[in-house]
């Protein structure tokens, strides 16, 4: 490079914007920047340590992807892409834009172009992998979250961008397509215009008919919020309380108008907590792009303690579930799979983890503890109690299993509804209805249980049968255990999403209740991600 061009290039960099001083550079630089001996090598040694790069670049002979007069659009498409990636609640530092920029200012020599270079295609595909998969590894974060992840091909990405017409709508086109992901970026960028300092509401409870200063707080967050209109009242009314209930039921609380403990920590909830939980849900929903979700499907997403049935894009039936305790081993994990089946009149095969920590010890004290189990060998044949010493074994030497026959009082209750995985996880129905009153329902070893298990099952099957309810009770009054297929298999997706959008249009926000996403926040700051800083 000539020295009068390298002093028009610092020139033209000092006179442009940083979104487009790369790009004016290097449109400069073309017709200087030839082919040459000396680009080829150092692109080459800099790609050494990536081979899809190395062979893509091998392939095209080292044409230029970014660098060459022909590449305009393309580098000025990356360079605003990765600029705005914290738009897309990614650590925009990780493609360190402003770093590319001053390399380019920097550059005077064909090797320093060819680094140059190589150091735009690991930008790309690093921010490629990231905003099409997730910028995390979530096994590495929480052990509950099991999804597998589908990373995009480098070799594809590069061709595909190579070959695109309109390099920005390429790249626009690597994030999530979930019509979610374009709402929750919404909300990202609505939270970060509100105040970061809120007025709490600080009564224990407001009810219809109440007075005073703090209905006129509630008044003024829930108008923040966009749940009340104008209004000048000092009295809980009717359109406090309406506005309230709609709070209530975004929030996953009993829409009973009240502004109980619950609702009025739900309205003290900072700006900066729920943006915490959008940008999770961003990246929980990058996790799960490579994942299709079915034209039907099943989904429970565990803090909102419900599970849905999904017909294109509707939801056509849901019931609330009691998902794990928040206790280690017990906590229901996180992933995709396919129901084939239901058990109609289901045992119950105790898992062997509480099998060695809850039963072995009670038999120990007592052979005849825990009657309603049988005890069986491995072969599944029930062996007499009295020809087990339970006292001579330990929790690994165990040899036999438990289980609970068909009844009334079964764990399984009536049905269970199976997608056989290694974590041995599966929906099923309880005898234990009291507690889906409850507004936090984790209660489980692990299994999800539905309130409506009977539904559940009518829903599923209607697509097989003109008389679901009947074929069903059919099986039932049998009282044998029966299994009942799906003609299709439905996908299920076991989530944990504590923000999501709603029906009509919001977000609707719920508890953290494993702490799964403040782990993944912090993962996330360490990563780069940046809270926008909120207004004042």
């Amino acid at each position: 490079m000539s020295k009068s061009f390298a002093v028009v290039s610092r020139g033209l960099i000092r006179a442009f914007t940083a979104s487009t001083a790369l790009a004016c550079t290097l449109a400069v630089a073309a017709p200087v920047w030839a082919q040459s001996t000396a680009f080829t090598r150092s692109l080459a040694e800099a790609a050494v340590q990536q081979e899809d790069a190395a062979s893509f670049y091998r392939g095209t002979g080292y044409k230029t992807l970014w660098t060459g007069p022909q590449d305009v659009a393309r580098r000025a498409a990356l360079i605003h892409a990765l600029q705005a990636a914290g738009d897309q609640g990614l650590p925009a530092r990780r493609y360190d834009a402003v770093g590319l920029i001053a390399a380019a200012q920097a550059a005077v020599t064909e090797g320093d172009r060819g680094r140059l270079e190589m150091a735009m295609t690991q930008a790309f595909l690093s921010y490629a992998r990231d905003l099409s998969s997730g910028a995390l590894d979530p096994k590495k974060i929480d052990a509950g979250i099991v999804r597998e992840i589908s990373r995009p091909n480098p070799a594809v990405l590069l061709r595909g961008i190579a070959s695109a017409a309109e390099p920005a709508v390429f790249l626009r086109g690597l994030a999530p397509q979930a019509p979610e992901y374009a709402r929750l970026v919404k909300e990202k960028l609505r939270l970060e215009q509100e105040s970061s300092t809120i007025q709490s509401v600080s009564a224990q409870k407001l009810q219809p008919g109440d007075i005073g200063p703090a209905v006129i707080v509630l008044r003024d967050r829930l108008q923040e919020m966009g749940y009340l209109g104008r209004s000048a009242t000092a009295s809980y009314d009717r359109q406090i309380q309406r506005a309230v209930q709609r709070f209530q039921l975004d929030q996953g609380l009993a829409a009973d108008g009240v502004a109980g403990e619950s609702t009025i920590k739900a309205l003290n909830t900072a700006p900066q907590q729920r943006l915490q939980s959008v940008l999770v849900a961003l990246e929980r929903l990058r996790w799960m792009a490579g994942t299709p979700l079915g034209a039907r499907y099943i989904w429970v997403n565990q803090p909102d303690f419900s599970a849905q049935i999904v017909d294109n894009g509707r939801v056509t039936f849901q019931t609330r579930v009691v998902i794990g305790k928040d206790v280690p081993d017990q906590r229901s994990p996180e992933f995709s799979d396919q129901m084939e089946y239901m058990v109609i009149n289901p045992s119950w095969g105790v898992p062997r983890s509480i099998i060695v920590k809850e039963y072995l010890p009670l038999l120990q004290r007592n052979r005849n503890a825990v009657g309603h189990l049988q005890v069986v060998d491995g072969s599944g044949r029930v062996v007499p109690r009295g020809a087990v010493n339970f006292a001579a074994y330990s929790a690994s030497s165990f040899p036999f299993g438990l289980r609970q026959p068909p009844s009334d009082g079964n764990a399984l209750g009536k049905v269970k509804f199976m997608f056989p995985n290694s974590h041995n996880i599966y929906l099923h129905d309880t005898p234990a209805k009291a507690l889906f009153a409850n507004e936090v329902r984790a209660f489980s070893h692990g299994c999800i249980r539905l309130g409506d298990p009977f539904d559940f099952a009518y829903a599923l099957l209607a697509k097989q049968s003109p008389d679901p309810k009947g074929l069903f009770q059919e099986h039932l009054d049998t009282k044998q255990e029966n299994a009942v297929s799906l003609k299709e298999p439905v996908p299920v997706h076991l989530v944990y999403f504590t923000a999501w959008p709603t029906a009509k249009g919001g977000v609707g926000y719920r508890r953290d209740v494993y702490g799964r996403d403040g782990r993944i926040f912090e993962a996330l700051t360490e990563a780069g991600v940046e809270l926008s800083d909120l207004q004042g």
